[in-house]
């Protein structure tokens, strides 16, 4: 099938790959020029595993290509998915903007019997669909088209293998027409389909990151009880995760979860609930646990360090997550930034986040990046390991800790066992770990 998909982050540029790995043609249309212009040259602008493999390969085959111009995506493709930003307003509420801008595009573009499916890939909130297909017809009375909803269920860093084998896909539709070529479109992927009206569509994501979300605070406050009574959470965490009712997925305790998903759905949805005159309340506790964890965090390093002024602090991790270059939202960055303010001497290292860190002016002047975990850790007073990237796992200890003033170690991922750590001379300190 001939699709396009308007927008080329990481949500439009990781389906319009996969799309066409499994053998669509499409066309990939973004705004911003000097992004279009990398991927014609075969860079491409985000780090996701595999991603760079499937957009070479696919645009060497000839299902792939890249285009600033809305008319062209339109007029050859049967399905327009729209995978711009909504980014979160002041309030918690989502900024609809692009959408908007680009369902007016989409009527001006749209040509007599030229009937298109246009489908929401953004995350966005309920009725939103209802919104984009009042808009076109508002500036395209005679369009012949349907609205659908289409969520996408992501994780950067295994976006690929989540397009490709996707525990479910959703498609929300009050047309028999559209949804028949959602489905043809999906054939590919042998997976379950769910077919819903657009309003259950749109609440599934919203409730779905949420819950995830409550999983993480919860296990966060678990964390604080298993401190207080000498428990292991990482043992409790297992324990309640096998549990097939529960599963072990998303209960792991640390410095709370952040990113562009959870913390913008998470707002969205307690903005979405008091709109409607229902208050989330568990929810507005799931933001609070979260935003909670931070503090205590920083609070065992000063218990430990008594004063930050002046220590020197080596922090392992920038990225909200490993295995992506994304910063947005990023609480290990939120730790490095209230060092500083503190007056601590801080130095860090990310495998791929740094460059983007300092493309989006999001580190402190005084920071120093180094080249290796190992350069970060010379002479620091504490080790801080704010990003659970496998390549920290496998640094050699002794030599960090040869490398350190003082063998103070705060793993707030719960990446390193606690055990080894200690035997080889370090003071450790995790989340919720004896």
């Amino acid at each position: 099938m001939d699709l396009c998909i308007i927008g080329s982050g990481y949500v439009g540029l990781v389906s319009g790959a996969c799309f066409a790995e499994v053998g669509h043609t499409v066309i990939c249309v973004d705004n911003d020029l000097r992004k279009i212009d990398m991927l014609h040259r075969g860079q491409i602008p985000i780090y996701e595993p595999g991603l760079e493999e499937l957009v070479l390969r696919n645009v060497a085959a000839g299902r792939l290509r890249f285009t600033h111009s809305i008319e062209d995506g339109v007029d050859n493709s049967q399905i327009v998915f729209i995978a711009v930003p909504t980014p979160p307003q002041a309030d918690g509420s989502v900024d609809l903007t692009y959408i908007e801008r680009v369902a007016r595009e989409i009527a001006g573009v749209l040509k007599p019997g030229q009937y298109r499916v246009v489908v929401d890939k953004s995350t966005v909130p309920v009725k939103t669909g209802e919104k984009v297909d009042a808009t076109i017809r508002r500036y395209n009375p005679t369009a012949e088209f349907d609205v659908v909803s289409n969520p996408e269920f992501l994780r950067e860093g295994c976006a690929v293998p989540d397009l490709m084998k996707p525990d479910r896909i959703v498609v929300g539709s009050a047309s028999q027409r559209a949804t028949d070529l959602m489905k043809r479109m999906y054939e590919p992927f042998q997976v379950p389909i769910l077919v819903t009206d657009v309003s259950s569509a749109e609440l599934i994501k919203h409730a779905a990151n949420s819950f995830l979300s409550l999983k993480i605070s919860y296990i966060n406050a678990v964390s604080a009880i298993c401190e207080a009574s000498g428990a292991d959470v990482e043992m409790v965490a297992d324990g309640i995760g096998m549990d097939r009712r529960i599963g072990r997925n998303f209960l792991n305790a640390g410095l709370g979860y952040g990113g562009s998903c959870f913390p913008k759905d998470v707002k969205a949805f307690i903005a979405i609930s008091e709109e409607l005159g229902v208050p989330f309340r568990l929810l507005q506790e799931v933001e609070r646990i979260n935003a909670g964890q931070l503090d205590v965090f920083i609070k065992k390093i000063k218990d430990a360090l008594w004063v930050l002024r002046d220590k020197r602090i080596a922090v392992w991790g920038l990225t909200f997550k490993p295995d992506t270059d994304d910063v947005r939202n990023s609480v290990a960055i939120e730790l490095v930034n209230r060092l500083v303010a503190e007056g601590a001497q801080v130095t860090a290292y990310d495998p791929k986040g740094m460059e983007k860190a300092v493309e989006y002016k999001l580190l402190p002047a005084s920071l120093k990046l180094a080249h290796s975990p190992l350069e970060a850790a010379e002479g620091a007073e504490a080790l801080l390991l704010a990003t659970e990237w496998k390549e920290f796992a496998r640094q050699d200890f002794a030599a960090v800790k040869a490398a350190m003033h003082t063998p103070l170690l705060f793993d707030g991922r719960n990446l390193l066992n606690p055990k080894t750590m200690r035997d080889m001379g370090f003071t450790y300190h995790g989340v919720g770990r004896p």
